[in-house]
């Protein structure tokens, strides 16, 4: 994690309505949410956008003190190596079980 966000506007930081979704993890059953979560996982596209916005909402998660994790990146089920790019390739050997 860390980097710079150089891909997302101010604007599209206020359209995430971080805030909110703040207000919901500390108190769930405000919303009508079961209580007792202790994970949260992060679900945005495998993108640049989506990897950028990924760090800066771990960066803001960190305060709740939930795990953070992602969902799983890489190879889909039946895809071919040779076609796989670098990045591709790197993030499955990265997720890895």
């Amino acid at each position: 994690m860390g980097g710079p966000i150089t891909s997302i506007t101010k604007e599209e930081l206020k359209k995430l309505r971080i805030e909110e979704l703040l207000e919901r993890i500390k108190k769930p059953e405000k919303f009508g949410v079961f209580a007792n979560f202790k994970e949260i996982i992060l679900a945005l596209n495998p993108t640049v956008e989506g990897e950028a916005i990924s760090i800066y909402l771990e960066k803001k998660l960190r305060e709740t003190k939930k795990k953070i994790t992602r969902i799983g990146k890489g190879l889909p089920m039946g895809g071919e190596l040779e076609y796989a790019d670098e990045e591709t390739l790197k993030s499955a050997f990265e997720g890895r079980k």
